[in-house]
């Protein structure tokens, strides 16, 4: 289980002339030639362009925090050594700007004392260059903190030419294949994947916090379960096996929780469906998984509801959040409604009373819902929600009680013989997490396989496979839990504010060029 659901629409890449790409080839290389030269000449002049290691002493953050009172126009003998890349130079190289990882410190480069070796060098210099630079502290007469440079040292001598400084790097496909181009050209991009990287360590805190153990669990996998996707399949030369990339860890926790290991454990993993791209989906995911022996989907709502507060918290200091011009409110606890009772508000129709596949996609029909012929009743259900609610759901909501037919490894409702305890959370009309009060009974298990298998066998390559070394473990016993999958990409979209996916991802799935 986890928040990624399947996707439809496919990425269609960004195209630019033939003629303007000639164009923009031809200039990179006259460029590259004219760096490639002034590498050469640093060769010949005994200067190695490309250093083993440099002293740097300080960051830039760390320099503007540190002298955040100091006064224009005044100095200090304060020596530092800083390091980055070359953004810009101005008056022939009297300025420059360099960025590291925390931002920008300008350097001050006069011939007075800046030393013979380094004037020299300084005209060898190219935007993008990585260069260290050793002085004093300073704040110019018009107010910017700089370092009046004594030494330069040049680190790495770049080839390529950055993008145009005015205009930036903002073709958006050319951000995603090129991401290296990407962060060293937008701050918004680079403070995006920090801030993803907080949002993760915030869940694992939280979960830890809450005594939660992490575990890990295969990624090549002999059955492909745990979700209704299509896997990767790859294959095991030694073995001489066809294997799968994981579609989800979930049958591999519970093995855990069989096992006593923890009656509370949890994974952050990588998942792979073999399946669309959109704004929404990549192929390869990343979601955090959820078992609590002793729980039911009740305490998943509530735990749910608490990672996305505490994350929220702590990495953006609010709980409510602006995506894409609507406001969402994320503090707990969240509406509970059953999937059924919000299909039957959204068109008239309550699925309940209707006991057919046959009747039910008749109805489906008459809403103007496309279904498969073959159909039964818990898929019509979850194609007319998909259709006609989703879309409302803007506001957080967990969505309850889903047909049963669809939810292969969920108890059954204990007031609903149909249905089964299970729900998803829905954001800005998005699914980001899937729970369950967990199936533990190995014999119903095991008949909701066979269902699946049946489902397989008509042409439905997403059912779920016949696992018995599952059923195995669950012969042995596994108590009441509670099991929850929370898609980490989508939470970060919606707490960085980002319009795709591939914002969030340090190097998205791309159809090739």
């Amino acid at each position: 289980m986890n928040g990624q659901s399947s996707a439809t629409d496919a990425h269609t890449p960004e195209l630019i002339s033939a003629t303007e790409a000639t164009a923009e080839l031809a200039n990179t290389n006259r460029l590259r030639a004219s760096r490639i030269e002034k590498l050469n000449c640093l060769r010949e002049e005994g200067l190695e362009p490309f250093a083993y290691r440099f002293d740097k002493t300080t960051s830039n953050e760390s320099l503007q925090q540190r002298y955040a009172t100091l006064q224009a126009g005044e100095e200090t003998q304060d020596s530092v050594s800083v390091a980055g890349r070359l953004m810009a130079s101005r008056n022939s190289g009297m300025f420059l700007d360099l960025q590291d990882d925390t931002g920008k410190i300008q350097v001050f480069c006069h011939k007075e004392h800046l030393a013979e070796s380094s004037q020299a060098l300084l005209k060898r210099l190219d935007t993008g260059d990585i260069v260290g630079a050793t002085g004093t502290v300073r704040r110019t007469p018009r107010g910017e903190l700089s370092i009046k440079a004594h030494q330069l040292t040049l680190l790495t001598k770049t080839l390529l030419p950055l993008p145009e400084k005015y205009h930036g790097l903002t073709d958006t496909e050319t951000r995603y294949r090129q991401r290296y181009l990407d962060l060293i050209m937008n701050e918004d991009s680079r403070q995006t994947l920090r801030n993803r990287a907080k949002i993760v360590s915030e869940v694992r805190r939280y979960m830890e916090q809450q005594g939660f153990l992490e575990v890990e669990t295969p990624m090549l996998q002999t059955i492909a379960g745990g979700a209704a996707a299509k896997p990767f399949i790859t294959h095991h030369n030694t073995l001489a096996l066809d294997m799968y990339l994981r579609i989800a860890p979930e049958l591999f926790l519970k093995r855990l929780v069989v096992g006593g290991l923890s009656e509370k454990l949890f994974e952050i993993n990588r998942c792979f469906r073999n399946e669309g791209i959109s704004t929404r989906h990549n192929p390869e995911f990343t979601s955090i998984e959820v078992y609590q022996a002793y729980a039911d989907y009740h305490d998943m709502m509530t735990l749910t509801e608490g990672i996305v507060g505490h994350v929220a918290q702590t990495v953006l200091g609010t709980q409510t959040v602006e995506y894409q011009g609507q406001t969402l409110h994320l503090q707990g606890p969240w509406p509970r409604k059953p999937m059924l009772s919000l299909v039957m508000e959204a068109t008239g129709v309550d699925f309940m009373t209707i006991d057919s596949a046959e009747s039910a996609r008749a109805a489906a029909e008459t809403l103007g819902v496309a279904v498969n012929a073959s159909a039964n009743w818990g898929q019509v259900v979850e194609a007319v929600f998909a259709e006609r609610v989703e879309a409302t759901l803007v506001q957080p909501v967990h969505v309850i009680d889903f047909p049963r037919e669809i939810s292969p490894l969920s108890k059954v409702h204990r007031h609903h013989s149909r249905l089964v305890e299970r729900f998803e959370t829905y954001v800005n009309t998005w699914e980001i997490a899937n729970a369950f009060s967990e199936l533990t009974d190995p014999l119903d298990q095991r008949q909701r396989f066979e269902a699946q298998c049946q489902q397989r066998a008509t042409g439905d390559d997403e059912a779920h496979a016949m696992d018995e070394d599952f059923l195995t473990a669950l012969e042995y016993g596994l108590p009441p839990t509670g099991g929850m999958g929370m898609g980490i990409d989508r939470l970060v979209m919606l707490l960085t504010n980002a319009a795709s996916i591939r914002d969030v991802i340090a190097f998205p799935t791309l159809r090739p060029r």
